[in-house]
């Protein structure tokens, strides 16, 4: 830790009238936890860690063997701006250690640091930015969320049609106050649908500001009145939620998907898009990790088949139109309940294989593959159909076996299987979804 840094860290505390102190950490499945200190403590977070019974965490360790440690992270202190501004909150992203101080291999954040360091021993960095799909809803007298949109409005609707707009505006502005960069957000196509686009940023930056998004627009939801959910197929008869993930790869400053012709990419660039089309069905049961996720895809701009393409959003993998700084692919599968560390961990490793290996760009796919007959895609590979055909896929993986710590392998995959049993038991396959995942992404 940089004694400065630290200094910096206490001072801010010291002057700004904080009295809590949030420690935040995700487990496995992306779902964000944390213990609340008080500043007197924080000395000793930084020094010594804040221990917590890791046993009552989904999928991090057994009764015997319980206690880890919580290490705040200096670079992320953000201001939480709503709560109180006397008496104000802050909250820091940790790292998780064993009490002998070896990191946790649970932990996805110092996995996804790794990965972003084994790039960097390439001579590469990536950066990543997110377009997040979310429903506003109502909820009822009770405040319990009902599955009655927000509004009818449709793509890039303007008020009053658009009701999500003003919450949309809180998000934003809550986010910029806490040092992030959202560059966009507008109405999306389904009653209620929302999408708000991040700014690039590192790989780790790029996870932690996932997380910290999904929590503003909960938050801000509640603040209104409604509910936010990021279910990746909400309504049967309406699109779904994606998470649109853009990579851009930089090797000593320059961006390697940039070219003088938006047609032409660097070789470095075509292997790793190739590295990421190569593994991708194996690695989707953590790109796409709910039993409802596999509902979505193949339909309303969700990928089915693993092709790429210029501008063509029926696509896996399109590289959009943009200029200089700005090109980039985009991988078009992933929906919101990914957890981000795992997820950029898999892609960031999908293309440096793709570059260990020099592997060449297959041709691209330029049909609309919605609107074509079923034997004119047959050459193409598709994802897979179900939550466990994607489970299956990563067991048999060995690409996944050295990309992830066995640990997160064989807890996340064990708790995939049980949500895949307990709905292909159910009777009543619906009300499943709901209980499993409805309140709770």
């Amino acid at each position: 830790m940089n004694d400065y840094t630290f200094r910096e860290v206490m001072q801010y505390v010291s002057e700004n009238d904080v009295k809590f102190i949030r420690l935040a950490f995700c487990d496995i499945f992306g779902t964000q936890k944390n213990i609340s200190i008080m500043p007197r403590e924080l000395s000793r977070a930084f020094e010594e860690g804040i221990s917590f019974d890791a046993s009552s965490i989904r999928g991090f360790m057994n009764i015997d063997q319980s206690d880890l440690l919580l290490f705040p992270d200096p670079s992320t202190l953000s201001i939480l701006p709503w709560r109180p501004s006397h008496g104000r909150v802050v909250r820091f992203f940790c790292d998780i250690k064993y009490p002998d101080g070896t990191p946790f291999e649970g932990d996805g954040r110092q996995v996804l640091r790794q990965a972003q360091e084994d790039l960097k021993k390439l001579g590469y960095s990536a950066k990543i930015g997110t377009e997040c799909e979310f429903y506003l809803l109502k909820q009822d007298e009770d405040g319990v969320p009902t599955k009655i949109p927000h509004d009818n409005a449709t793509y890039l609707d303007i008020a009053p049609l658009d009701k999500g707009e003003n919450v949309r505006r809180q998000i934003c502005l809550t986010l910029e106050e806490m040092n992030l960069r959202p560059e966009a957000s507008h109405h999306e196509t389904g009653p209620g649908q929302n999408e708000i686009d991040f700014a690039y940023d590192s790989a780790v930056a790029a996870a932690d500001n996932l997380i910290t998004f999904r929590s503003v627009v909960k938050t801000m939801a509640s603040v209104n009145g409604l509910y936010a959910s990021f279910l990746p197929k909400l309504f049967r008869d309406q699109p779904g939620n994606g998470l649109h993930i853009n990579l851009s790869l930089f090797q000593h400053g320059e961006n390697l998907f940039r070219s003088a012709s938006a047609d032409e990419h660097s070789p470095v660039a075509e292997s790793f898009i190739m590295g990421i089309l190569t593994r991708c069905y194996e690695i989707s049961a953590f790109l796409n990790p709910l039993v409802n996720s596999y509902e979505r895809l193949g339909s309303a701009a969700a990928p089915h088949y693993i092709t790429w393409s210029h501008q063509n959003r029926s696509q896996l993998i399109r590289i959009p139109a943009a200029h200089g700084i700005n090109q980039r692919m985009e991988l078009r599968s992933p929906d919101p309940c990914t957890n981000p560390y795992l997820a950029f961990t898999l892609l960031i490793r999908a293309g440096m294989e793709g570059i260990e290996r020099g592997l060449k760009l297959c041709d691209p796919c330029n049909m609309n593959l919605y609107d074509v007959p079923s034997s004119m895609v047959r050459e193409y590979d598709a994802l897979p159909g179900t939550l466990m055909e994607a489970i299956r896929a990563a067991e048999n993986s060995d690409f996944v076996k050295r990309a992830l710590p066995q640990k997160i392998i064989d807890a996340y995959l064990s708790a995939k299987t049980s949500e895949w049993n307990r709905y292909s038991d159910a009777s009543d396959k619906s009300s499943v979804i709901d209980s499993l995942y409805f309140y709770s992404y």
